[in-house]
């Protein structure tokens, strides 16, 4: 199969986010918000850019008017990078750009939430405290409900990482080390269009009941648990998908784990409706475990960790499949579903696929891993 990959996202779809942000601030009674070097400054400009000690973002003001900031001898690279027009305010190395961004503002300034801690520092000592708000809520109530287009790029993204894991396991020998596999999925991430790696966890055997991995570099042996978790990025977009098989022969218990967890992805499938609360997926997936004999809760055997976080521009985004977030479940949102069981000093099977919420209910991006044995059985590999 071939790929074509989707359009990036646009200058006209940026330019209704932040029409959609400026008609929040008249509800949330902020004057403008501030976009730091985040996702959340990619997601409304289109300009990426690498957080530092040195100030670059956006101010969005609640008229729709955008002004870049940054400093004075970035001024042509980020002009470069400007798509969704605007003034460019500068600063140089002697000056304070929270002043310049305060000189900008009359009322109340709402922050992103992925700003820098020294950063909101320096903002409180220019202007008064109380004029500070947390803008993280607004901008997650835009970002969470993803666009067709958004779609779009994530799946390209995660039917790259899915033929990427399938290529990781065919090369699978024994004596390999887990650093040699890594690299070799950042070198099939980037043949396919991907950024590389965003994160690569490979682990075997008891390495794979740490949920991140151990810290050597282990050396694949006969019979060895694998877990492989990686995920890159098509247009700041990202794919996160976990395999989980043997090198051999699988043992019973490994079996009737890896059953359990089928089970446990399954029934959060299931659970994910239009309106349902995002908690009832994570509570599903437990229900299913705990027939099984594990848990209950967060107890081990059993799952350590809740069963999914949104995604998009950011690997992890709110809202999450966990116990407490009520935030019901509307179309658009995007999820990982990876309720994995650990086995403490033994092995952890995680199997993480993920879905989109359409109007009649959840759609996996992937489909799930067929079996402990065949795991890519049915993929159709990409030349």
């Amino acid at each position: 199969m071939r790929l074509q990959a989707p359009p990036p996202i646009g200058s006209d779809e940026r330019r209704a986010r932040l029409t959609a942000l400026a008609a929040s601030m008249q509800s949330e009674g902020f004057a403008a918000v501030l976009l730091g070097p985040t996702t959340g400054l990619r997601y409304f400009t289109g300009v990426a850019w690498h957080p530092s000690e040195r100030f670059t973002g956006a101010l969005v003001h609640g008229d729709g008017r955008l002004d870049y900031i940054c400093p004075r001898f970035e001024r042509d690279k980020v002009g470069g990078l400007i798509t969704v027009e605007g003034d460019i305010l500068t600063w140089e190395e002697d000056e304070r750009p929270s002043a310049l961004i305060a000189g900008r503002v009359k009322g109340v300034l709402g922050l992103d939430d992925q700003m820098a801690l020294f950063f909101y520092r320096a903002l409180a000592r220019t202007m008064a405290p109380e004029r500070l708000a947390d803008a993280g809520p607004a901008i997650n109530r835009l970002r969470r409900r993803k666009s067709p287009a958004e779609i779009a790029l994530m799946q390209h993204a995660k039917t790259i990482t899915l033929e990427v894991q399938r290529r990781a396991w065919k090369s699978l020998k024994q004596g390999v080390r887990a650093s040699e596999v890594e690299s070799l999925i950042d070198a099939q991430h980037r043949a396919f269009g991907g950024s590389g790696n965003t994160f690569c966890i490979v682990s075997f055997g008891s390495d794979t009941s740490l949920p991140h991995g151990g810290e050597s570099d282990r050396r694949l042996a006969e019979g060895d648990a694998v877990l492989i978790d990686t995920g890159t990025a098509v247009d700041g977009y990202n794919s996160d998908i976990t395999r989980s098989y043997v090198f051999g022969e699988a043992s019973a218990e490994m079996r009737r784990v890896w059953e359990a967890e089928k089970r446990a992805q399954a029934a959060a499938f299931d659970a994910a409706r239009i309106g349902a609360a995002c908690e009832s997926v994570d509570a599903a997936a437990r229900a299913s475990l705990v027939k099984d004999g594990f848990g209950p809760d967060y107890r081990l055997p059993g799952l350590p960790h809740r069963t999914g976080h949104g995604i998009g521009l950011d690997v992890h985004e709110a809202p999450n499949l966990v116990r407490g977030d009520a935030t019901p479940l509307a179309e658009g949102m995007c999820f990982s579903n990876e309720p994995m069981i650990v086995v403490p000093g033994k092995f952890g099977v995680r199997l993480e696929d993920h879905f989109h919420m359409t109007a009649t209910g959840a759609r996996w991006f992937t489909q799930p891993q067929a079996s402990l044995d065949e795991p890519f059985a049915g993929v159709e590999p990409l030349e």
